[in-house]
């Protein structure tokens, strides 16, 4: 629900967001709201929230909106809080993807920072073209990889970079889920119907969906470059027009090996993103499902169980802890550690400061390494599992 306050400005005030999409029905905008909101960084104050405008409308009178900045569509949203003296700084765009680029285009043509659900539009030249336009229009635009905010996997990426496993041999990561096991989309569940769609979901179903997340966390821990992969994206379900299976063997540029599964058909898998890193001095593991423990290996010694919130987790995990050892943080906490990230870039703009170095979000290149991912692995998969250069 939106909150009352104080909105401007100035460097310490909120900052004054909307949102496009996340009306009533859908998860991922209510998720998006709660990590706004848990550090009082934002304050949503307009929303065009569905494509329908009587739901838009029940929407943002059900978050408390003021009736005249709840808009029908996005275009209205981004030409008339331009023109406000109170508009909105930055926007979330948290609708299907096949209306990320339209939206994302016209805010930041309206001067508005972009917070933008992944993957960041359903082709890779429409993710050029919004880097360019937001480097022209000097916006921030962040995606949200929210797996890359939990406390310890910023302390297994600086691990990688310290140079505690040595040099970099395996990168194995995986996301199995089961919810798409059976064709619910035709039974009209709104989730399962928009990401088993082409014309919404892009060329990639659970690849777009969740192998983007795989792959972006394995490049922001591991830090490597992958140089050329082979896919085979599977559809199991009869009917369905997209994979749900997804099966990647990655080379990186170093001559690192990695593979990478994500499924949406792996019955018993909740949500089961996990990571491994394997270099020449020692390994770890890391779960989504229990993500306050990183299990790290030296070769020949036993293994070490470090806790979010202790001290063998380093200064990059602690910046973005919240709460002591053995209060557990999960997915919502991790989430709003990416928001407040964005929150301190954004006020650095406001007063034309440099940001801190410290200051660690995914941004727009993140989003175009992610689109570069689908399509060749799309590819690749197309002509029989060949190997393709990215």
């Amino acid at each position: 629900m939106a909150i009352e306050g104080r909105s401007d400005s100035k460097a310490g005030g909120r900052v004054r967001y909307g949102m496009v999409g996340g009306g009533e029905g859908a998860f991922i905008g209510a998720v998006h709201r709660l990590a706004a909101r848990m550090d009082d960084d934002y304050v949503l104050v307009a929303g065009a929230l569905s494509s329908t405008p009587e739901k838009a409308q029940r929407s943002g009178e059900a978050l408390g909106l003021d009736p005249g900045r709840i808009y029908p569509d996005f275009e209205t949203m981004a030409r008339k809080e331009k023109r406000r003296k109170d508009g909105i700084e930055a926007v979330s765009i948290v609708t299907p993807n096949h209306m990320h680029a339209p939206a994302a285009e016209a805010f930041i043509k309206a001067g508005i920072h972009v917070i933008c659900d992944k993957p960041v539009t359903t082709t890779l030249k429409d993710a050029l073209r919004l880097k360019k336009l937001a480097a022209d229009k000097g916006v921030i635009f962040a995606v949200t990889h929210n797996y890359t905010g939990y406390p310890l996997i910023r302390a297994a990426r600086e691990m990688v970079k310290s140079g505690q496993l040595g040099a970099i041999r395996l990168i194995q990561v995986e996301y199995p889920q089961d919810w798409l096991t059976t064709p619910i989309e035709q039974s009209g569940q709104k989730q399962a119907d928009w990401r088993t769609d082409p014309k919404r979901s892009g060329a990639g179903g659970a690849i777009g969906d969740i192998g983007t997340h795989a792959f972006n966390l394995a490049q922001f821990v591991g830090g490597l470059e992958v140089s050329e992969l082979l896919a085979e994206l599977t559809t199991f379900v009869p009917g369905r027009a997209l994979d749900d299976n997804v099966q990647i063997l990655l080379r990186y540029a170093n001559g690192a090996r990695g593979a990478l599964w994500a499924s949406q058909v792996a019955p018993g898998n909740e949500n089961g993103l996990m990571l491994r890193v394997y270099g020449e001095k020692a390994g770890f593991h890391w779960r989504q499902d229990n993500p306050n423990y990183l299990y790290f290996t030296p070769h020949g010694e036993p293994t070490r169980i470090i806790t979010r919130g202790s001290a063998a987790a380093g200064e990059d995990a602690a910046r973005v802890t919240r709460v002591p050892p053995g209060h557990p943080e999960g997915y919502l906490e991790g989430f709003a550690n990416i928001y407040a990230e964005i929150a301190r870039a954004i006020r650095a703009a406001r007063s034309g400061e440099a940001l801190d170095p410290a200051v660690l979000f995914p941004g727009i290149d993140d989003g175009i390494a992610g689109m570069a991912f689908i399509e060749a692995a799309v590819k690749s998969s197309k002509k029989g599992g060949v190997w393709v250069k990215l």
